[in-house]
């Protein structure tokens, strides 16, 4: 279940349900689920000059990943879903 506003560029907002397929291997510009300092978020991969996870909402920073960062991609998204 999607909680925040940091992906609304996206067309995933707030109470949004979305589907992950976890045997995805991950490229560039997929949108995935993240783990970082165990914290799940949904950002878009970056994976061109610099690895990166990139909000789609300007009002956030991308989190640019280093050797510091404990991080994994837990599954790729697939598709949103909307409760009316």
């Amino acid at each position: 279940k999607v909680e925040g506003d940091s992906m609304i560029g996206s067309g995933s907002f707030e109470g949004d349900l979305i589907v992950i397929d976890r045997s995805l291997n991950p490229v560039h510009n997929n949108i995935v689920v993240a783990v970082i300092d165990n914290d799940f978020t949904v950002k878009r991969l970056w994976l061109k000059d610099k690895i990166e996870l990139r909000p789609e909402n300007p009002d956030y920073q991308p989190i640019t990943l280093s050797g510091e960062v404990d991080m994994r991609i837990w599954g790729v998204v697939t598709a949103v879903v909307r409760k009316f």
